[in-house]
């Protein structure tokens, strides 16, 4: 799961991953016992700084080319990923163990950040303000 946090002036809260040193939106998984929207607030605050609220949803993503190999234990997966959208409510951008960067970034500069395709699909569906939400 991702969320894309957008800031009182319309910038987007983007992180530089440690592991792959990508750009992507903060999230990852849901706990045991927390819902969708508890995790997506937990993830955010813990790898940026960043307290938000669940306001919406972008789109669920299942691309069957997106293989995910946990090198940890070897196992692999599928991409399946629930993209939800968040409001600013306060914090200050700071880097964690996940993150080595922490921005909000202008709209019209995410173009310019190194990002995995499928990474990029989530962010330009989330610029593009669909109606309804995107499946795939």
């Amino acid at each position: 799961m991702n969320v894309v946090v957008e800031g009182g002036s319309g910038q987007i809260l983007m992180i530089r991953r440690s592991d792959n040193d990508n750009w992507a939106l903060p999230g990852g998984a849901i706990d045991l016992g927390e819902s969708m929207s508890q995790a997506g607030i937990r993830e955010t605050l813990e790898e940026t700084g960043i307290e938000c609220e669940i306001t919406g949803v972008v789109g669920i993503y299942t691309d069957p080319r997106h293989i995910i190999l946990y090198t940890s234990d070897g196992e692999a997966r599928q991409e399946f990923s629930i993209v939800l959208t968040g409001r600013f409510l306060a914090g200050d951008p700071t880097p964690s163990s996940e993150s080595k960067e922490v921005h909000w970034v202008e709209p019209a500069r995410l173009g310019e950040l190194a990002m995995h395709r499928s990474m990029r699909r989530r962010v330009d569906d989330y610029l593009t303000r669909q109606l309804t939400p995107y499946f795939d």
